[in-house]
């Protein structure tokens, strides 16, 4: 089974460093997410290079390869020079995660050149996975709502399932996190 993973970039939610609580929350959702996959037959999860939800999803991937070394993770970028009119700090995370990548690719080999490119992204992501998870909500739209709206016209015509990681979602996997904190 192969999985899209995709969501808020980081700025969409106000998360600027490492350390915001916020960013373990998320974490631990797509975490909880990506295990009831594994369940279900899991072996590679294909997200993009974004910062936000894809970048921490490698990170996620890569931790739980661990315990599940089948588990492969795919970056797929939507265009070749992705990324390059980034932060120097910011390119420097995007090369390592790079490298912790099993798979790194480009649907367009092309530099950006238009929005058709983000597209064609899109009908890649949904036509080489069963599912997708986005960390979004309906009722908060960013930029995700053209991932989310893409997956949802997709379903029309084929089985695909969507899972949303919503405020819903995130909130409970906060408690939970708080709750298990008590405990220890």
């Amino acid at each position: 089974m192969r999985l899209w993973v995709t969501g808020y970039r980081s700025y969409e939610l106000s998360i600027f460093n490492d350390q915001d609580p916020k960013q373990t929350v998320i974490k631990q959702a797509i975490k909880n997410s990506l295990q009831e996959y594994l369940d279900r037959g899991l072996t590679w999860v294909l997200t993009g290079g974004q910062l936000g939800v894809e970048q921490w999803t490698v990170q996620v991937v890569h931790e739980l390869q661990a315990d599940y070394p089948e588990l492969k993770v795919a970056m797929l970028l939507p265009f070749a020079d992705f990324g390059n009119n980034w932060r120097p700090e910011k390119q420097a995370q995007l090369l390592t995660l790079k490298e912790q990548a099993d798979f790194l690719g480009e649907v367009s080999r092309q530099p950006y050149r238009a929005p058709q490119q983000l597209k064609n992204w899109q009908n890649f992501m949904l036509q080489h996975t069963e599912a997708a998870v986005m960390v979004y909500d309906p009722e908060h739209p960013g930029k995700s709502k053209f991932d989310y709206q893409a997956a949802m016209k997709y379903q029309e015509k084929n089985d695909y399932q969507l899972e949303t990681l919503d405020m819903f979602t995130l909130q409970d996997t906060a408690d939970l996190m708080a709750e298990e904190q008590l405990l220890d």
